[in-house]
């Protein structure tokens, strides 16, 4: 039998393995049917706290709910970050991930700020398949022509604004953006409405991982796509179908800090050899 935790950030849940010590290293099919929401755990992303490097407190690694192992999650990062927080005593903890590193601190009533780091703008950052200006452009998908904002927090994201985030088609269109042409890493695929120049509304398509009620690294690009294009202020509320995300795109150096809930569920057991191939 090996422990885990489960937890979430507005809904965005996970299992969450601490691997420091028992030395647990997934792989794809593994991590695939542990995320499994009928016959294993269930999860939108696997999460594995490793042992540290580069003078991290500890390393994040990432498996969607396909397997996938992926660079960044915001809302895993302060669940983790919540984690080592309460663990070390620090007022500040850092974690490697595949995305960079990213700083966590703890707030009152249970919140904790990660700094997410730089945004990337360049298109072989992000990256897409062909040369063009990330701010705004439009590509064919389904049929339609899509006007969007693409960025890096770490991993891709496709920013759509929309009259109405509500109605948006999320669940169609979400999936065919996600393995666009123009998208060779894939995307995460964010549908924003304004609200006001302080308030966003935000639904997600998640790469690899589908719908799900919250994304801590689609917030933070939802907010900086609409700052870029001067649609918001720096900071913003974003407000996600599990809840509301702060999001900061601090001027003096361009990290984007994102501040919400991180919650512990229940902490469990499971058998890994009913899961051997």
């Amino acid at each position: 039998m090996i422990a885990f935790l489960k937890m979430h950030g507005l809904g965005n849940d996970f299992a969450v393995f601490d691997a420091r010590e028992t030395g647990f290293s997934p792989d794809s099919a593994l991590a695939r049917a542990l995320a499994d929401r009928r016959t294993g755990i269930g999860c939108d992303q696997l999460i594995v706290i490793a042992p540290p490097a580069n003078g991290a407190d500890a390393t994040m690694r990432i498996f969607n709910a396909d397997g996938g192992e992926v660079e960044s999650c915001g809302n895993a990062a302060r669940c983790v970050g919540r984690l080592l927080l309460s663990e070390s005593g620090k007022e500040m903890i850092r974690l490697e991930t595949a995305g960079g590193p990213l700083q966590c601190r703890a707030w009152e009533n249970g919140l904790v700020e990660v700094d997410m780091g730089p945004p990337q703008f360049g298109w072989q950052q992000v990256p897409l398949s062909q040369a063009m200006e990330t701010e705004q452009f439009r590509f064919e998908a389904a049929g339609e022509q899509i006007e969007a904002s693409a960025l890096s927090m770490g991993n891709p994201h496709c920013v759509i604004f929309t009259k109405d985030a509500e109605t948006a088609p999320v669940a169609s269109l979400g999936p065919k953006i996600e393995t666009h042409p123009l998208f060779p890493a894939r995307v995460n695929v964010e549908f924003v409405t304004v609200l006001s120049p302080t308030r966003l509304r935000m639904r997600v398509w998640e790469r690899g991982a589908g719908i799900t009620r919250a994304c801590g690294t689609g917030a933070c690009a939802a907010a900086v796509a609409a700052a870029r294009r001067g649609l918001a202020e720096r900071a913003v509320d974003v407000v996600l179908d599990g809840g509301t995300l702060h999001i900061a795109w601090r001027a003096a150096d361009g990290h984007v800090l994102m501040t919400g809930p991180a919650t512990l569920s229940f902490r469990g057991e499971i058998d890994l050899e009913r899961f051997a191939p």
